[in-house]
């Protein structure tokens, strides 16, 4: 298989990271079709030592920092939510960001495509998420009925500039909760003291507003049942400080809301 038809593939993929990088479909594409016109005019350019997919935003990086083309971004209004948070992100941060929260890559994978070390792409995406969460600090309300673990999740909350609106232990403590004071994000468990359940405590919430889930549990496989809102995050017990931290940044960053599964 020839180098075209092995970076064919990760095309769209580009340019929806170049989109996002951008602001803008315009701009994104403007980059990505002078990563190919560069790439076709010194096909030698690719780096041999990545692989496709690597190797392809690794050059598009270098256009992106070398080129400046003369594209407009789009209006605010006419952005996403998630667009116009990227905006206001630091140019490396954004960078760093997009590519291990959006596009999935590896810290290594971040690292070659950036020209970086890996210990720089982890401050990026820390810096990135102490930058989000200056703009989207919202009340919390953590489903968890181990009180160490509530804790350590509360401070874990706290230190990204976020209110917690309260810790539950039970069911019906959660829905209490979410009546008196509507919360924008949610950190649930699965099992509760009371030997109910933190999912049917989030349906039942969810009937009457929209907001962000993550669910941090030791019981991952409870959330395949079909009977359950979609897991868009999902953090195994035990878990690392910094994976709870980008993966909140994430979820209010790209304003995913849960929808009670029919």
């Amino acid at each position: 298989m020839n180098l075209s038809r092995e970076i064919a593939v990760h095309l769209p993929y580009l340019r929806r990271f170049a989109r996002a990088l951008c602001g803008s479909q315009k701009s994104g594409d403007a980059y990505v079709v002078a990563t190919l016109e560069a790439l076709v005019a010194d096909p030698d350019a690719f780096p041999a030592d990545m692989s496709p997919k690597v190797g392809l935003y690794h050059l598009f990086m270098a256009s992106w920092s070398s080129i400046r083309l003369n594209t407009e971004a789009a209006p605010a209004d006419e952005l996403s939510a998630a667009q116009r948070n990227i905006s206001m992100l630091t140019p490396r941060s954004r960078q760093a960001f997009l590519l291990r929260t959006v596009e999935g890559f590896s810290v290594g994978d971040a690292a070659a495509i950036l020209g970086v070390s890996e210990e720089e792409v982890d401050a990026l995406v820390r810096e990135a998420g102490r930058e989000i969460a200056e703009r989207v600090a919202t009340d919390v309300l953590i489903i968890e009925d181990e009180s160490l673990i509530a804790q350590d999740i509360e401070f874990i909350a706290r230190d990204l500039g976020h209110r917690i609106i309260g810790v539950a232990r039970t069911h019906q403590e959660a829905v209490e909760l979410a009546k008196r004071q509507r919360p924008g994000l949610i950190l649930a468990d699965i099992h509760l003291a009371d030997g109910s359940s933190g999912l049917n405590a989030v349906n039942e919430m969810l009937e009457s507003f929209d907001a962000p889930v993550i669910f941090i549990t030791a019981f991952p496989e409870r959330l395949l049942t079909g009977e359950r809102p979609e897991p868009a995050f999902l953090i195994s017990k035990p878990y690392k400080v910094d994976t709870v931290k980008a993966t909140i940044s994430q979820a209010l960053f790209f304003e995913r809301k849960a929808s009670r599964a029919a």
